[in-house]
């Protein structure tokens, strides 16, 4: 996708072709050619025109200089296709030194995050630059700088526009890439090893307050040795009212009725 994206933009060259038709047929041009390429540097392409006043002919210049935010976004891809190139290398021989120490994921991800902003920035501003290019390179426009089309005895007419289908193709492709590397960015976080730490940290703090409740009161049952529901001492056992007293007679009050009601249960 870098490649696609620098060479559709830094492999451009295009032009016009205009005409001037001057009321003295001797005087005319039909066919003046403007090229233009990468960088776009269009205040220096030069050409010469007709003033339909006798064989005298004027030198004009294109309006701009737009090769900032071109060459800016040809960088950006020329040095994302060689990072590309560099980490497949680290990712098919040098695995084991790649996450060694965890560096290399770490720098993976940085770079990563860096080239998404950049791609983002260097799209955006080619997307405005190409707009002011096709502006500038328009027919129309540049008859305007003409003196010759300022007469109306003068006829003047674009004969061919420029065609810009491949660096509407750039512009395409810098978004792709920004997509692609900004989407990227999950994977190469999960490499790092702070996306499985955070995963892990969860469930410590589950067994924590599961160990918690474990040994705490809720879990044991207060009812259980030392409490009176489990162990129904008083009415599953014989009473001790039940033994033969000090004077040798048994008690009156033996407690038979609830030891019949613990067989029941």
């Amino acid at each position: 996708f870098a490649i696609f994206a620098f060479a559709t933009c830094g492999g451009y060259s295009g032009g016009l072709r205009l005409s001037v038709d001057c009321a003295n047929k001797s005087e005319s041009d039909l066919s003046i050619d403007i090229a233009f390429a990468y960088p776009f540097r269009l205040h220096q392409v030069n050409f010469d025109a007709p003033t339909c006043e006798g064989k005298r002919r004027e030198t004009l210049s294109l309006i701009g200089d737009f090769s900032s935010s071109a060459e800016f976004f040809v960088t950006i891809a020329v040095f994302a296709f060689l990072y590309s190139l560099a980490a497949t290398v680290v990712y098919i021989f040098f695995q084991n030194k790649y996450r060694e120490n965890n560096r290399g994921p770490l720098i993976d991800f940085i770079v990563t995050v860096v080239f998404s902003f950049l791609w983002l920035v260097g799209s955006s501003a080619w997307a405005k630059g190409l707009s002011d290019v096709k502006i500038a390179t328009d027919p129309d426009e540049v008859l305007l700088l003409m003196s010759a089309c300022k007469q109306q005895s003068n006829k003047c007419m674009p004969v061919r526009s420029p065609v810009m289908s491949s660096l509407n193709t750039s512009v395409v492709f810098g978004f792709l890439n920004f997509i692609l590397w900004a989407g990227n960015i999950w994977f190469v976080f999960k490499e790092t090893g702070w996306h499985s730490s955070s995963q892990r940290h969860p469930p410590d703090t589950m067994e924590k307050q599961s160990s918690s409740y474990n040994q705490g009161g809720y879990n044991q049952d207060n009812y259980g040795p030392t409490g009176g529901y489990n162990q129904p001492a008083g009415f599953g056992q014989q009473a001790n009212y039940g033994q033969v007293g000090e004077y040798g007679q048994q008690q009156s009050y033996s407690q038979s009725g609830p030891t019949s009601f613990a067989n029941q249960i």
